[in-house]
């Protein structure tokens, strides 16, 4: 089914996997996409930025996403078709969604700097892919470079009805979720959901906030969807008791340069992918980094046994 505006829960943003030598691995890809329906994820993200998706050709680009989207079954698929050109970006839309992805996210170029190039941008990336096409409006100027104003984001929300959902990035970015939902009370902007990135830095408060749940990439999702549904079910202290006993790797995993190797290290540590390799140019953790992984495992696994691996 299509994405909506009134999707929630938790979309796992997926890690590409590849074998030691930079194949594609296949295998792990198959696993990976069952233990994030086993885990209670609502949807997957794939070819997102921490996906690698800028060492991909068209074709694996395409092929990976497939892949996924007939593998995941019942869960909502979302692929990121950030490009350099619209060609790129309509071909890789019209591929997946022919082979039943749910919609497609869409990040600014680093390049936008106005409102009105922003709202500009967005407007012609629509004409490329089609208004037929669910998107997502991913919102994170601490790596893209582009802020975007609540208001700026409530005028493309405004101008595209097929837009249904905003990956919230930002940081400080509290104020701006009751912001959003601010406009949507008032009706000065239509409906959207809100899924919120960061590597869940900020999940506990995001969800006090009226975020509808997590779009992340975090090695333990089980522990997000958890924590989404805590919130959601009205049980505030056990939802921050959860998500405070996991916030150390969170932090550890958030470093720039090194994150996605803590990621996949921990991910093929719980038997997730075969290796933890990133396809080149990309980063190792050392024997010290990795020693601190497993400290901060140990110390989640005495609130969460799901960390004693």
């Amino acid at each position: 089914m299509k994405l909506t505006h009134e999707a929630q829960g938790t979309f796992a943003i997926a890690p590409t996997p590849f074998h030691d030598d930079g194949r594609v691995d296949e295998t792990s890809i198959d696993r990976m996409t069952d233990f994030y329906g086993a885990a209670g994820c609502t949807g997957i993200t794939v070819l997102g930025i921490m996906g690698e998706a800028q060492k991909l050709d068209q074709q694996e680009a395409i092929d990976v996403a497939t892949r996924v989207i007939r593998r995941a079954k019942d869960l909502s698929i979302i692929v990121g078709v950030s490009a350099p050109g619209f060609a790129a970006m309509r071909s890789l839309t019209c591929a997946t969604m022919d082979s039943g992805a749910a919609g497609v996210m869409i990040a600014p170029p680093p390049s936008l700097r106005t409102d009105d190039q922003i709202v500009t941008y967005f407007r012609q990336a629509v004409d490329a892919i089609g208004t037929d096409v669910p998107w997502v409006l991913q919102d994170y100027p601490l790596v893209l470079s582009v802020v975007m104003t609540p208001g700026v984001i409530r005028r493309v929300i405004q101008e595209s009805p097929s837009c249904v959902m905003v990956k919230h990035e930002d940081w400080p970015g509290l104020e701006k979720i009751s912001a959003l939902r601010s406009f949507e009370k008032e009706g000065s902007m239509r409906p959207v959901s809100i899924l919120t990135g960061n590597g869940a830095l900020f999940l506990d408060f995001e969800m006090d906030r009226g975020a509808n749940g997590a779009m992340t990439g975090y090695a333990f999702p089980d522990m997000l969807v958890d924590t989404v549904r805590l919130s959601k079910e009205g049980q505030r202290d056990a939802a921050h008791d959860l998500f405070d006993a996991h916030l150390p790797l969170i932090r550890y995993e958030q470093q720039q340069g090194v994150g996605l190797s803590v990621r996949k290290y921990v991910m093929k540590r719980r038997g997730i992918l075969s290796s933890d390799a990133q396809r080149k140019p990309g980063s190792n953790l050392s024997p010290t980094a990795k020693a601190e992984v497993e400290y901060l495992l140990s110390r989640v696994a005495r609130y969460d046994r799901r960390a004693a691996i």
